[in-house]
């Protein structure tokens, strides 16, 4: 930030001063979308703003158990930094901490003055500006899935469900949430400001969904980036756990990450409907849903991430593993919802819980895109009940596919930018080594005994 800003930034400081705000906690996504973070004295803002915040490029590259993934430009280049500016436009005070504000930070390498090729954020910017370039403007809105679980010494990962009581889906209250942590958690993000709509238990016992309103794309992975951390560090100060991931346990199903997505043209109108046209839909419409289904095998993994997510899949789950659409469809990946009009919209149910939302957006973003420009047709709409391999193609059904689907898919990483795609198969790949190497709790339980 230059000095001119720097006015501006006394009036944040005048104001926070007034609300007792003395810290400001400047947050930026990593690559696997966790909140990376550092706490700001309000009388620092100025010389953070003007000139930033250093921090280790490697944190891009740190596994969740804290090994550095060797990626191009981390280890290989000496460790060296990227720099981090508070966007002060995204400032808003933290319910539960008093004292103290959260905002948002855009990332540069101080080397070249450009963004990192790690940075999400920059990412989803650079795919939006593709878009724009093409009169379109992406409108999505988020819907996210937890479990919250209760500590337990006697499990094996010392996590229990908070609550196993089954046949609750689509219920609010004490019946399947005893300590009232739907309605408490609520009220604390809304007053994150983070455009939260509603919420509910969801189908299996401990498991929520919150919902968020639809949005321009970048305020849209904004607001679940934050909300995924909000609900996170709520249940930390409870002692408890949320998960995002995409199974956690065995007997119960997964959680997902639905997108619901349409475009604006440059007018402002909603580019997916037309009263006259197949189904309601534009043409943009259907030629962005055969876009999603052509790059679906890539997109698995950015929204499925993890040698975990690939565990949700499977028949009567609910969670789409072949590569399918319909109209008001919830047995498909690319479901069209009933409105029409201002509401019309594709559903992108693929995505599970664990997904970076800056990358399930911009692949999203980016692959309705590419369907747009090559103007082709869906298939016919599913009818009935999906999951029938005889009828669709099915999805990659591990990360390592995914990956070697995505890197097989030159269109879409263009348009996702190779040093991006590059890092991130480095990234993906390392962990995929890690995990082939490890003696899971299974292994031993089935062949210790008798072998």
């Amino acid at each position: 930030m230059s000095a001119i800003d720097l006015p501006e930034v006394r009036r944040h400081i005048e104001r926070l001063t007034a609300e007792g705000i003395d810290v400001v906690r400047v947050v930026y996504p990593d690559l696997i979308g966790t909140d990376r973070a550092r706490d700001v004295l309000v009388d620092e803002l100025p010389r953070a703003c003007e000139h930033g915040l250093a921090f280790c490029r490697a944190v891009y590259h740190t596994s969740p158990q804290g090994d550095v993934v060797p990626v191009s430009g981390g280890l290989d280049a000496g460790l060296p930094d990227i720099c981090v500016r508070p966007d002060l436009s995204t400032l808003v005070a933290l319910p539960w901490e008093p004292g103290v504000a959260v905002c948002l930070g855009d990332v540069v390498d101080p080397a070249t003055g450009s963004p990192a090729p790690e940075s999400p954020r920059d990412l989803l910017r650079a795919v939006l500006d593709r878009c724009a370039e093409h009169g379109l403007r992406p409108v999505v809105g988020p819907e996210l899935e937890y479990f919250l679980c209760d500590p337990t010494p006697a499990g094996a990962s010392g996590w229990q469900r908070y609550n196993r009581d089954t046949g609750a889906v689509y219920t609010a209250g004490l019946r399947a949430d005893p300590d009232n942590h739907l309605l408490r958690t609520l009220r604390h993000v809304r007053d994150l400001h983070i455009g939260v709509l509603s919420g509910n238990h969801e189908f299996d016992g401990g498991q929520f969904e919150i919902n968020l309103l639809h949005s321009e794309a970048m305020s849209a992975a904004d607001r679940a980036f934050r909300f995924k951390a909000a609900i996170k560090e709520l249940a930390r100060k409870e002692g408890r756990l949320a998960t995002f991931m995409a199974k956690p346990f065995n007997d119960a199903g997964g959680s997902g990450f639905h997108l619901h997505l349409s475009c604006e043209d440059t007018e402002g109108h909603n580019a997916f409907d037309d009263p006259a046209g197949p189904y309601g839909l534009s043409a943009t419409a259907r030629h962005a849903a055969a876009g999603l289904l052509a790059h679906a095998p890539a997109l698995a993994a950015l929204l499925n991430p993890t040698v975990n997510s690939y565990k949700r899949f499977g028949p009567d789950t609910l969670a789409p593993w072949l590569i399918d659409w319909g109209l008001d469809n919830r047995s498909a990946m690319v479901r069209v919802p009933p409105e029409r009009g201002p509401g019309a919209r594709l559903e992108l149910r693929l995505g599970d819980a664990s997904a970076n939302p800056y990358l399930a957006i911009a692949g999203a973003a980016a692959a309705a895109l590419l369907g747009v420009l090559a103007g082709q047709e869906p298939s016919a709409p599913l009818e009935g009940y999906g999951y029938d391999p005889d009828r669709s193609a099915v999805l990659p059904m591990s990360l390592p596919a995914s990956l070697d689907a995505l890197e097989a898919d030159t269109a879409l990483t263009e348009v996702l930018g190779k040093d991006f795609v590059a890092s991130f198969l480095a990234y993906k790949r390392n962990e995929v080594e890690r995990f082939q190497r490890h003696v899971t709790d299974w292994e031993f339980t089935e062949y210790a005994y008798h072998l």
